[in-house]
């Protein structure tokens, strides 16, 4: 989540504005993909009372600013959800319950646990490399 950009503000940001320093415009659209570097991410309250310096023109592509959830209040959903189903889980092979699949615990062929898979010295989360495959690899 990006907050705005203006001193002691925390607010979420909410657009992005930008100056055409060769027109004397600041220009004031909606929150841009990416933080771009000479832009300014602002919050609704700062975006709605943005004034331009003497001479300047103001352009806002925008007149309202929608309040987007929050990206990371998803990405915390998710890991909640995990963390709650490996508690589960780890509680019904405590007490004994097979679980899904008829097998008691999760393993491979050996019997020991497949890392991240019911493994509880491994993270729940984790980064997996993107596998491209071409004609030639296998």
């Amino acid at each position: 989540m990006r907050r705005c950009s203006r001193t002691a503000c925390g607010r979420r940001a909410v657009a992005t504005l930008t100056y055409v320093y060769a027109d004397q415009t600041a220009v004031l659209g909606p929150l841009a993909t990416f933080a771009e570097p000479h832009t300014y991410d602002l919050c609704a309250e700062h975006a709605d009372r943005l004034t331009a310096p003497r001479g300047w023109e103001v352009v806002r592509l925008v007149t309202h600013y929608d309040d987007a959830p929050d990206p990371e209040d998803d990405l915390l959903a998710v890991a909640d959800v995990l963390r709650d189903r490996n508690v589960r889980e780890q509680a019904s092979r405590r007490a004994g319950d097979p679980g899904p699949g008829g097998a008691r615990g999760v393993g491979n062929a050996s019997g020991a646990p497949t890392p991240g898979l019911g493994d509880p010295t491994r993270g729940h989360l984790r980064v997996l490399r993107d596998v491209q495959t071409g004609s030639g690899d296998r």
